[in-house]
């Protein structure tokens, strides 16, 4: 395994644990659970931006920036009432 699948699996796991530490601070029954849950939350979300700036820095998960065009487009989109 090389360091980019390393990374890209890295990225994966904490993906889904940032799901699971989510829900589990909208679940929480009481202040305490649910500060450690969101305590646990934003170390995860600090360690997968991480993550993703080394991966974006190294070329492995390139983006793109979003034209205005395409910005407004989306917006129009979701500010349609149907």
């Amino acid at each position: 395994m090389n360091d980019k699948e390393i990374m890209e699996n890295l990225l994966l796991n904490l993906k889904g644990e940032c799901d699971l530490l989510m829900h589990g601070a909208i679940e929480s029954a009481t202040p305490a659970v649910h500060s450690a849950f969101t305590q646990a939350f934003n170390e995860a979300l600090t360690m997968q931006s991480e993550i993703y700036a080394k991966m974006a820095q190294k070329g492995w998960y390139p983006s793109e920036v979003a034209q205005p065009a395409q910005i407004s487009a989306v917006k129009q989109k979701y500010n349609t009432v149907n």
